[in-house]
């Protein structure tokens, strides 16, 4: 279960949320150990090359890249009333397996359909999180994974 803030990189904002996505792009959870420590001052940040080397090892139930969240970006980003929330109906799961790794420490979220896997924000799972002892599950709040509100 995520433990810590959904933190946003800076460089996601401008290229995320201001039109460089498109509606159709999958979007991704993948888990991270601890060789790259994410942070939103992270410059350029992508799964192909900033946390290529961070993804823990595909086995067990964990396969590279993660988990696809089922919407694409156009359903997981909706705009009402001068607010825009991004939300998924899917809470990413890896069940219990002797082969999965051991050393979670966060969770990724990308876009894994643009060249380099562009990331977008990260989540803190309270790790090292062992997933041969229990399954993972990272539940999004009920209001949303995200929401950006006019001022």
């Amino acid at each position: 279960m995520a433990t810590g803030d959904i933190i946003f990189f800076d460089e996601a904002l401008d290229t995320a949320f201001f039109g460089g996505w498109a509606t159709t792009d999958a979007v991704k959870l993948a888990i991270l150990d601890n060789t790259v420590t994410p942070t939103a001052a992270t410059a350029t940040p992508t799964l192909a090359t900033t946390f290529t080397t961070g993804e823990v090892t595909a086995a067990g139930t964990y396969t590279a890249g993660g988990t696809a969240l089922a919407e694409n970006w156009g359903a997981l980003s909706v705009e009402a009333a001068g607010t825009l929330t991004f939300d998924s109906a899917t809470n990413p799961t890896w069940a219990q397996d002797a082969s999965n790794a051991t050393d979670a420490w966060w969770g990724l979220l990308y876009n894994s359909t643009q060249a380099g896997q562009p990331a977008f924000a990260y989540v803190e799972l309270g790790g090292p999180v062992d997933m041969t002892a229990g399954s993972l599950t990272v539940t999004w709040n009920a209001t949303g994974i995200f929401t950006i509100a006019k001022a």
